[in-house]
């Protein structure tokens, strides 16, 4: 061998040993000795179809009987549907949409549209299982989802103290499942403004199911549960939006629309978010934000059957010509608002193929959490 080529193989020995005596040295680890890897490090890791599904691998705690948890935003699931009036099966939405987000992570959640990842910025988010309903009796199952939703939000503090309750995504169940949830807002922020994605109107009168057999308890139903909020004083006046209408209606003229305006709504049809492309979805958002005033507090309401069949047909009241799931996501990452809590529902797995119903929903709940943390703090509790 030359004695150029010595030196080179001498010269490249005694760097490694150099750089290895350092890096024992930083280690405090004897020379020679390697570093025995954590139990984290060796089987902490989980792929996408590995371990208990909690929605996208978060931690989780039951959020209802531990109140000394704090966190900032929850995932809650509401496995409740017998207000529906069609197809039952979303008791089982949380599960399905929990199953579906395990390709979300916080390793891999990095929003390009928010330039944020929300799984790792200030916000610490939990999945705090699911609140207990019975099936058997719609007034107990109100009271009990009622009494949930004020418990997880009169009664609970986020990392950023008092003044800031947790905030919650909601996995229903049926629609019904946000009246509820409004209640216990209404408690804390005042007069919400809904922006409310939906084939159905929702805002339907007892009168719009007639029936020789009703009671006071059928008048909650999943196409009246906005009707009642609004008769508790719960919505706010003016600011309210539909977005992705396309029902028939009522009788023979326009009475439904006419009791909907009296409620204080403003509809976008499923043909206005369509029909234009992006300039149109642009001129729908600057429209809500126009009509929303700044730091008032909102609530997303995201019913899957608001997309077409083709893209949601796990759901219970299936409606032809819906959005398609990307105009819904594009109009989400742009109403940048102050949420103060939000729901994804009617998620009926028994009648959803390959999961694209659910995978649907999951990445509607990753869009309405990234805007949540984006947006920052949340709104400060109402002072009486």
């Amino acid at each position: 061998m030359k004695f150029s080529a010595l030196l080179a193989v001498y010269s490249s020995l005694i760097g490694w040993a150099s750089c290895h005596q350092e890096q024992n040295a930083l280690s405090k680890e004897p020379i020679g000795v390697e570093k025995k890897p954590t139990l984290e490090q060796l089987w902490g890791q989980e792929w996408p179809f590995t371990g208990i599904p909690t929605f996208a691998h978060l931690n989780t705690t039951k959020c209802l009987l531990s109140p000394e948890s704090a966190y900032d935003i929850g995932i809650i699931g509401v496995p409740f549907d017998t207000a529906t009036s069609y197809r039952p099966g979303a008791r089982f939405g949380p599960q399905a949409i929990r199953l579906a987000s395990q390709r979300q992570n916080s390793m891999r959640g990095f929003n390009t549209r928010a330039g944020i990842n929300p799984y790792q910025n200030w916000a610490s988010l939990v999945d705090c299982g699911d609140i207990p309903v019975t099936p058997m009796d719609n007034k107990v199952a109100l009271d009990q989802m009622t009494a949930a939703f004020e418990e997880l939000l009169l009664r609970r503090n986020s990392s950023l103290g008092d003044a800031h309750p947790p905030r919650y995504v909601a996995l229903g169940g049926d629609h019904s499942i946000i009246l509820p949830h409004l209640r216990a807002l209404h408690e804390v922020y005042g007069k919400i403004a809904v922006i409310h994605f939906d084939a159905h109107l929702d805002t339907w009168t007892p009168a719009k199911y007639p029936s020789f057999w009703s009671s006071e308890q059928s008048k909650f139903t999943h196409g009246s549960m906005l009707w009642m909020a609004k008769q508790e004083g719960i919505l706010s006046d003016d600011y309210n939006v539909h977005v992705g209408i396309r029902t028939r209606i009522s009788g023979v003229s326009w009475e439904d629309f006419d009791e909907d305006d009296d409620q204080g709504w403003l509809r976008f049809s499923a043909d206005d978010v369509w029909v234009g492309g992006k300039q149109s979805l642009d001129q729908i958002v600057a429209s809500i934000k126009k009509r929303i005033p700044a730091h008032y507090p909102v609530y997303i309401s995201v019913d899957v059957d608001c997309m077409d069949p083709g893209f949601t047909p796990g759901t219970g009241t299936i409606e032809p010509g819906g959005m398609m799931p990307r105009e819904v996501i594009y109009l989400l990452r742009h109403l940048d608002l102050d949420l103060v809590g939000a729901d994804v529902v009617e998620v009926a797995p028994a009648y959803d193929q390959a999961e694209i119903t659910a995978t649907n929903a999951a990445q509607v709940v990753f869009e309405l959490v990234t805007t949540m943390v984006k947006r920052g703090k949340p709104l400060p509790v109402r002072e009486d």
